[in-house]
């Protein structure tokens, strides 16, 4: 056998200077095991898989079949029985072989039933923690702990399933232990407490749901179908688009369901949001994380004056469809005022003189040409966009690139300047016999992919050259991964 790896205890002086949560956690640095009941969990989605695979895509040859209707039924009930039994079984070897421990500087997982895989999460990595409740956890009282460190696909670190209380206590002193809390020795350190900022009601959910344009797709799709059923005398056509109008009412649903609850706070700790219908999600988003961030408005909101944040986070760059609808959306739908207050949290550095954030970005939103103190694009950009030209534009300031686009779906994009991945300079044929150059910054993968078009040559040539300035100067001055602790001492 190879030997154990040495555990890496919490050094006295370090104990001496965290808060309780974390002391408890981390004074045990030793192998610990998930909730027992955690194969039942992964059993019941081995099921849900395979009888979503094999059951959806065979069910009529599967009711062509020339058998009894007892027997069929005892037939599929067997088989999903024996399948739940195999599911549990390899679960339970799976759960045997994976366990976790904690110490003062990262997060360690083992598991592997033939190939041994060990996880070392970084606690200074650290991008954001998740409490995720799904429906049948939530039955047993359990909650899987979500850990997205900086790293791209495959970064995150998941703890499935622990009881809720363990969760919180978990996430509480790696919070803690993350941002480098120093608590004088005896000290009892309550959680952190939340300040409840934004709260979206359901009925404005509903209401931004049915004005989106999923819902007007869901809708045309569906009286496109029966005006086809009606001509064609038949049902042929309701089944040959059954596929797509179910991936539109599915998309639907979804924006509903995750966006249902939603609540934004103000924490220490960082930024935390709280949603979901049926599993529910409590995020937290350290100070500093958020790499870069959209603000959007479809036409049918404008009359209610509603917009929509997403924000690209690093640790969350791997995740596509439902779980990246549900990690990168900062608010799914609220007012100006609820905007400047997300604002002021998440990106408190565009505050100048005299100006709140939702001041700075307020002609962003609505403006065009040079309101606000844009740089608009040339008039020779009409011949490239015709419609939205006038809107599109940046604005640089001390701390943060904005850049405006869309006329129908009015669109704002906002980089810290110390969250610059890099910089790059494009144009195409028809661009350059206009003269035009488009630039785009890069920021982490995600929903925000921020860039302004159809620029002056030489404005472009000389935005790119000052905002890469802009950004070294600014990761240079950037505070600590360790929020709390402060700059170094020399």
């Amino acid at each position: 056998m190879s030997e154990e790896p040495a555990v890496e205890a919490v050094p006295e002086d370090v104990a001496a200077r965290l808060d309780a949560p974390t002391r408890a956690v981390l004074a045990d640095a030793g192998w610990r095991k998930l909730h027992p009941v955690t194969p039942v969990l992964r059993a019941w989605k081995v099921v849900a898989a395979v009888l979503a695979v094999v059951v959806g895509q065979n069910v009529d040859d599967i009711l062509r079949l020339d058998l009894p209707g007892w027997v069929l039924t005892v037939s599929v009930l067997g088989g999903l029985l024996l399948l739940a039994v195999v599911g549990a079984a390899y679960s339970a070897l799976a759960w045997r072989r994976l366990r976790y421990r904690i110490d003062a500087e990262a997060v360690h997982v083992e598991r592997g039933i033939l190939w041994r895989q060990q996880r070392r999460a970084q606690l200074d990595r650290l991008q954001a923690v998740d409490v995720v409740r799904p429906l049948l956890g939530r039955l047993f009282g359990l909650a899987e702990l979500r850990l997205e460190v900086a790293g791209g696909s495959g970064s995150r670190v998941s703890l499935a399933y622990l009881k809720e209380e363990e969760a919180q206590r978990v996430r509480n002193a790696l919070l803690a232990a993350s941002a480098g809390v120093v608590v004088a020795e005896g000290e009892e350190a309550p959680e952190a407490p939340e300040r409840e900022v934004v709260q979206v009601p359901p009925v404005r959910l509903i209401t931004s749901t049915l004005r989106s344009g999923l819902t007007i797709w869901m809708v045309l799709g569906i009286v496109g179908i029966g005006v086809g059923c009606w001509f064609a005398k038949s049902l042929a056509p309701l089944f040959g688009s059954a596929a797509g109008v179910l991936g539109i009412v599915s998309a639907v649903w979804q924006r509903f369901s995750t966006g249902f609850g939603f609540t934004v706070g103000d924490s220490p700790d960082g930024l935390r949001m709280t949603h979901g219908l049926l599993e529910q999600r409590s995020q937290t988003v350290p100070p500093g994380r958020v790499q870069a961030l959209r603000i959007t408005q479809p036409l049918l909101w404008r009359s209610k004056g509603w917009w929509r944040v997403e924000v690209n986070v690093a640790g969350y760059s791997g995740e596509n469809g439902k779980a990246s609808e549900q990690s990168t959306t900062l608010l799914p739908v609220g007012t100006v005022d609820e905007l400047g207050l997300v604002l002021a949290i998440v990106l408190p550095g565009l505050r100048t003189d005299g100006a709140s954030p939702l001041d700075v970005v307020r002609a962003g939103l609505t403006g065009s040409g040079t309101d606000g103190g844009f740089t608009p694009v040339p008039r020779q950009a009409r011949w490239l966009d015709l419609l939205s030209w006038r809107r599109r534009g940046y604005l640089v300031t001390e701390h943060a690139f904005l850049s405006r686009n869309g006329r129908f779906l009015r669109g704002l994009d906002v980089v810290p300047h110390a969250r610059t991945q890099s910089l790059g300079l494009t144009q195409g044929p028809w661009q350059r016999r206009l003269g035009l150059a488009s630039v785009r910054l890069h920021s982490t993968p995600g929903k925000v992919s921020p860039r302004v078009d159809h620029l002056d040559q030489a404005v472009a040539a000389r935005l790119l050259r000052e905002q890469t300035a802009r950004a070294r100067a600014a990761r240079v001055g950037a505070g600590p991964e360790r929020w709390m602790t402060g700059p170094a001492q020399g």
